[in-house]
């Protein structure tokens, strides 16, 4: 997953918003996924580079973790401020939330190792080696096991969160990108390069099923999980999201989403997943019937902001992008693709609201 750049042939023109709908967001009762509209709530700099991956929100504490170059930093959701940071994580990508051991583990790509630091505290409580160049990474309560996908030498290493120490390597045959579990012993996780997903069972540490998604998705990015309804919601660069059947791996329905799609999420409380996408567009995706699936709307963000985070309370989403220097095109001239350059501080914070 790269941090500084992004290529795209063309910027979509912006999309306008549907009327946002009065709901109220205690009531149970209310179908959300017909009601929910979103909108830009706010907009808010962040200093440093113009350097970031995956966000996280420990919903219990209300911070938000920012992968931000060699640091993660710790944002309050409440006081809407930078209040700390995790340092000395060189090319951090992830960050995973165990709540239940006070523990936050994240991979750092640039040195292949995990820093592992309490969530009450932000203190660092020491740190465990990877195999190459580790990206995404999750927890997973089950097993009481945190896996770091690790992209350079196609395996997850699984560690240990109570006693901190890393186990044998997982061999995957592929280069994996994005990992979730569903809370009950199996954990999935994307191959980029093979165009797969696989499923990993999280006590045996074994590869259990392999499902091949080339007939509908190139290089599968984004992957977030329906646990009720057991349902994988996973991100394509072909410009498709898939919903898989998570105990079957059949392939559901199949949805056009924006350009660069990078990360999906899923609200258990609204029914709705989400692809964020670097073309600038956010897609918000509803059920249609018991197995299809509809383009609810389609939200206007910044190009480039295409990781998220979604807070389990307020609904809100959060995306990082910055803003764009003048674009130079490289490449055949018959199709050139536009590589564009991001102006030095202006990290930029983005709030997505119901």
């Amino acid at each position: 997953m790269s941090f500084r750049t992004y290529s795209t042939s063309r910027f979509f023109s912006s999309l306008t918003f549907t009327a946002i709908a009065a709901f109220d967001l205690c009531n149970p009762m209310l179908s959300y996924a017909e009601d929910v509209a979103y909108h830009i709530s706010d907009k808010q700099h962040l200093s440093g580079d113009v350097k970031w991956d995956y966000l996280i929100v420990d919903a219990a504490n209300r911070h938000l973790f920012i992968t931000h170059s060699n640091r993660v930093d710790v944002f309050d959701l409440d006081k809407k401020q930078i209040v700390g940071e995790i340092p000395h994580t060189a090319g951090v990508h992830g960050v995973a939330l165990a709540a239940g051991l006070d523990r936050g583990f994240t991979s750092n790509g640039k040195d292949n190792s995990v820093t592992i630091f309490a969530l009450s505290s932000l203190k660092i409580i020491g740190s465990v080696r990877t195999e190459k160049k580790p990206d995404g990474i999750v927890y997973d309560i089950a097993s009481k096991r945190v896996f770091v996908a690790n992209g350079e030498s196609a395996s997850l290493t699984p560690i240990d969160a109570v006693t901190n120490k890393a186990l044998s390597a997982i061999p995957l045959g592929g280069k994996p990108e994005f990992v979730a579990v569903d809370g009950n012993g199996r954990l999935f996780v994307n191959l980029e390069d093979k165009n797969q997903l696989l499923v990993v069972d999280t006590a045996g540490l074994t590869v259990t099923h392999r499902y091949d998604l080339s007939g509908s998705c190139n290089e599968p990015a984004g992957l977030s999980i329906d646990l009720l309804k057991q349902r994988l919601f996973v991100g394509c660069h072909n410009q498709k999201m898939l919903v898989l059947d998570a105990n079957s791996g059949a392939i559901l329905d199949t949805l056009p989403i924006g350009k660069g799609s990078d990360a999906t999420a899923y609200d258990a409380v609204t029914k709705l997943a989400f692809s964020s996408n670097s073309d600038g567009t956010l897609n918000v995706i509803g059920e249609k019937d018991v197995t299809h699936y509809q383009n609810r709307q389609t939200v206007t963000t910044m190009p480039g902001a295409k990781t998220m985070a979604i807070d389990p309370d307020s609904h809100q989403i959060y995306l990082l992008a910055a803003e764009t220097a003048v674009a130079t095109a490289v490449g055949r001239l018959q199709e050139p693709e536009l590589h564009t350059q991001l102006k030095p501080d202006t990290l930029t914070l983005i709030t997505v609201s119901p």
